[in-house]
């Protein structure tokens, strides 16, 4: 205990974000990934003179309002949104998706690189993005009053959300406005006045509106088929001046489930487009949960009883029950079931053939094409959308996305575990200095391998190292914070 709370003490000496950058690296190069770029990858950018340049046939959409909603820290920009009224009840959105396959082909240095992380890793305090930045945040952003080449997802839906056409083509189109979640999102609640990013691009606030309208028609009708809508607690670590300050639980509003809704409608007319087309895809797959029986025995605990057979409908049905009828323990219900459902995956699909689908979203349909920038399968898709359109084979055979399919799945996980270290690491650093202290909060696993408990003054979860006997899943109990470990992410618990 004494060494460790000196190693603890020494690392509280550094800058937090320098910690834990380097906390990172060396948790990326024990699970295999890679924290720089190589020379050749930086030789081969160096030679790169400009952004994709229009084809002589892409059309010219740069007079819509186009605008990005993302992250406030965000700066690879993958997608714009625009609205198009229409007639008779019909709208359309359009969904522009950053080219970035233009700059970097199949087999080049810097696809090669992307293909070892095969995503972008976002731990706190730092981002180890998947393409050098002069790609991600520049050349291949959809960044503020840049002209830049895009392919578009263009959908028609009627009053009731129904999806009435859609088609995808290359266009030329133009960002006005870089907006964020934590702005739009109160104001589309008419919660805040119109932000001055809005007011000043001219038909934008209505525009936003009617895309607003849109999704939520969308939410409903896949909810109606079953989709399911989960609570969980997604922290984020704040700093000033390079040393950690607070952690905060990201909350959801309207501006995240707009993009969230117009994204998932956008992946299913990719994986239709190029299936109906004779392509391959790399689909996003959640299967039908194996381990439905845990799944009614957790309902079961409620006097709820689920059907024999995994049944999305029912089980979402129970979900909102829950989540109406006690929201605070609601998040830790929904990690319970979705660590049941199974992490999702990637899977290649022959065209025509029918495969497992997205149990979560009640989807048959789902190909991961929205964020090129940050994921290795989204540029994949880009690469087979973009063969369909200028009339070519594909550039993947079937056997060779299997074999993807099972490498990206891999590294997607293990991003993860690297974000999720680090965090705890982060907590740590802040909750080194509340050891002796007590907290609240709710045991969220009880196994032979240990007992956890989430505090809720502070979102992160640690172990309960004495006094945990005979607690169970959901109990409400008070812990002191009896020691945390910097390097490893640990932080541990007794109970009072």
């Amino acid at each position: 205990m004494k060494g460790r709370k000196e190693r603890n003490e020494r690392i509280g000496s550094e800058n937090d974000v320098t910690l834990l950058r380097d906390l990172a690296r060396i948790a990326m190069r024990k699970r295999g990934m890679t924290a720089a770029f190589s020379k050749e990858v930086l030789f081969e950018l160096s030679k790169i003179n400009g952004p994709v340049r229009p084809n002589a046939d892409d059309p010219d959409l740069r007079r819509l309002p186009w605008c990005s909603i993302d992250n406030d820290d965000s700066k690879d920009l993958d997608q714009l949104t625009v609205a198009v009224p229409g007639k008779n009840g019909v709208d359309r959105v359009l969904v522009a998706i950053a080219e970035v396959d233009g700059l970097v082909p199949l087999g080049s240095a810097i696809d090669r690189h992307a293909y070892i992380n095969t995503t972008s890793v976002y731990p706190p305090g730092h981002v180890f993005p998947m393409f050098p930045e002069r790609l991600s945040t520049d050349l291949t952003s959809l960044n503020p009053d840049e002209d830049r080449v895009a392919i578009v997802t263009d959908m028609a839906f009627d009053a009731e959300g129904s999806l009435v056409a859609e088609t995808v083509y290359r266009a030329l189109v133009r960002n006005y406005a870089k907006l964020t979640y934590n702005a739009v999102g109160p104001w589309l609640e008419e919660k805040t006045a119109l932000p001055e990013a809005i007011s000043s691009v001219n038909g934008l606030d209505e525009n936003l509106r009617i895309q607003n309208r849109i999704a939520k028609a969308l939410r409903r009708r896949r909810d109606e088929n079953g989709a399911l809508n989960f609570m969980t607690i997604q922290g984020k670590a704040n700093f000033e001046n390079g040393q950690i300050v607070s952690l905060s639980v990201e909350e959801r509003n309207d501006a995240k489930d707009l993009i969230e809704d117009l994204m998932i409608a956008v992946n299913g007319v990719t994986a239709r487009f190029l299936s109906k087309r004779g392509f391959p895809t790399l689909r996003r797959v959640v299967k039908t949960p194996r381990r439905w029986d845990r799944i009614q025995a957790v309902a079961a605990q409620y006097d709820v009883k689920l059907p024999d057979r995994p049944d999305s409908k029912a089980l979402n049905h129970f979900l909102e029950m829950r989540r109406e009828a006690d929201p605070r323990r609601f998040p830790d219900l929904s990690l319970t079931v979705i660590k049941l459902l199974g992490s999702g995956e990637y899977a290649a699909e022959r065209a025509g053939s029918s495969g497992e689908g997205h149990f979560g979203l009640a989807a048959a349909d789902y190909a991961h094409s929205t964020a090129p920038n940050r994921r290795y399968p989204d540029l994949i898709t880009q690469r087979l959308l973009k063969a369909v359109l200028a009339g070519e084979k594909s550039p993947y055979s079937y056997a060779r996305l299997v074999r993807i399919a099972a490498r990206v799945t891999e590294m997607e996980d293990t991003a993860a575990k690297v974000e999720r270290q680090i965090y705890k690491s982060a907590a740590a650093l802040l909750l080194k200095r509340s050891i002796g202290e007590t907290f609240e909060g709710f045991v969220t696993g009880a196994a032979e391998k240990g007992t956890w408990v989430r505090i809720l003054s502070v979102p992160v979860e640690g172990r309960v190292v004495q006094g945990e006997t005979g607690l169970d899943v959901g109990d409400f109990i008070r812990v002191v914070l009896v020691s945390v470990d910097v390097e490893k992410g640990h932080i541990d618990f007794q109970r009072v």
